[in-house]
């Protein structure tokens, strides 16, 4: 890293003495005016920026450490154009995705100089992570900058299930007043299964403890002395006693060949009559032609799916014109504070890898 010293001195020019700066710049000294320092110190940072490529959205103010330390290329559609991102790619030392950039071998090998991606979330499967560490490349993620979002989302699925407040409203602007049709349930006493008990799924459970819930989880990586389990009344099952047992069921796991369609035809087939599945995770997760087919026939209750297997998911989706379901755009764990959060904690860990530092949130 360059060192660079500045002190304000008077120095002289043949008969006469000004106002200057004495630096001590990688070990040498120099005395210059400020004006000079001034237009110095700006070549220096110019010749020194490196290039920073950004793909899909991000909370913008976190750009500006950006913008003055580096040369930011920002285009949130990026990520449609690959051929042009391959070109962006070709000088630049840092790329900041989210889940749309599809981070392959092949992208990489187009940006021979690069030296860290960052992820805008938790998941990674659209990162070949393997490929990045064979070229040298750092690879930064958000663990819980988004958890709080997710959490509370999932909340929020469950109580537009139960008590069907969008519905209503529609009803009641149309000049109904159908109270009958309208009463729900509560949540209180009623049964959770997380499927994933991670930093997610665990502050799911506390919430649902203060809530009154039955609280069950399916998670081979956790035991019964961990501390979600202990102090928020989780019950470790497996995952076909969750589903049997669970009025709702929310998933909170990585997407691996291990999970994919973890949720299929048979587990589906487990579940609670009337149980609600909700999906933040990863929507190839779910076998997605097997609950069009459960949630048609009303063998489970409804769903509510943030992620799908394809996204965006079309408009020959044959899931959205079902009436017993609750689609949004990828959002659970889009919040103005998880944005800051998250891209604050990116961009932090991007300048660390240009600086020659080490990152904070690298990927194990």
């Amino acid at each position: 890293m360059i060192q660079c010293e500045i002190h304000h001195i008077l120095y002289p020019i043949g008969n006469t003495v000004k106002a200057g700066l004495r630096v001590m710049y990688n070990s040498r000294l120099y005395y210059r005016s400020k004006q000079e320092v001034t237009r110095i110190h700006q070549q220096i940072r110019h010749t020194m920026k490196k290039k920073v490529v950004i793909t899909e959205f991000i909370w913008l103010p976190a750009t500006d450490a950006l913008g003055q330390e580096t040369e930011l290329v920002y285009a949130e559609d990026l990520w449609r154009r690959p051929s042009e991102l391959q070109v962006q790619l070709a000088d630049a030392a840092a790329l900041i995705v989210r889940n749309q950039t599809q981070v392959t071998s092949e992208l990489l090998a187009a940006a021979p100089r690069l030296q860290i991606v960052g992820r805008l979330g938790v998941g990674l499967d659209n990162i070949d992570v393997a490929a990045a560490r064979e070229r040298g490349v750092q690879v930064v993620f958000v663990r819980s900058s988004n958890a709080i979002a997710v959490a509370e989302y999932v909340f929020a699925a469950m109580f537009a299930a139960a008590r069907r407040l969008a519905e209503a409203t529609a009803d009641v602007q149309a000049g109904h007043w159908n109270r009958k049709l309208f009463t729900g349930g509560e949540l209180y006493g009623k049964t959770l299964g997380i499927v994933g008990l991670g930093d997610i799924g665990g502050r799911l459970a506390r919430r649902a403890q203060a809530f009154g819930m039955q609280i069950l989880a399916a998670d081979p990586l956790v035991n019964t002395s961990s501390l979600v389990v202990a102090e928020f009344g989780v019950e470790l099952v497996n995952l076909v006693t969750l589903l049997a047992r669970s009025d709702f069921v929310s998933l909170h796991l990585p997407l691996t060949p291990a999970t994919k369609h973890l949720i299929n035809q048979e587990r589906l087939a487990a579940m609670k009559p009337g149980a609600w599945l909700i999906n933040t995770a990863r929507g190839g997760v779910v076998d997605e032609d097997a609950l069009y087919q459960a949630l048609q026939a009303g063998r489970i209750g409804g769903a509510t799916l943030d992620v799908r297997a394809k996204e965006p998911s079309g408009v020959a989706d044959q899931i959205a014109a079902l009436p017993n379901v609750i689609l949004t755009p990828h959002i659970a764990g889009i919040t103005n504070e998880s944005h800051e959060r998250t891209a604050v904690m990116v961009v932090e860990d991007v300048l660390r890898v240009l600086y020659g530092q080490a990152p904070l949130n690298p990927v194990a």
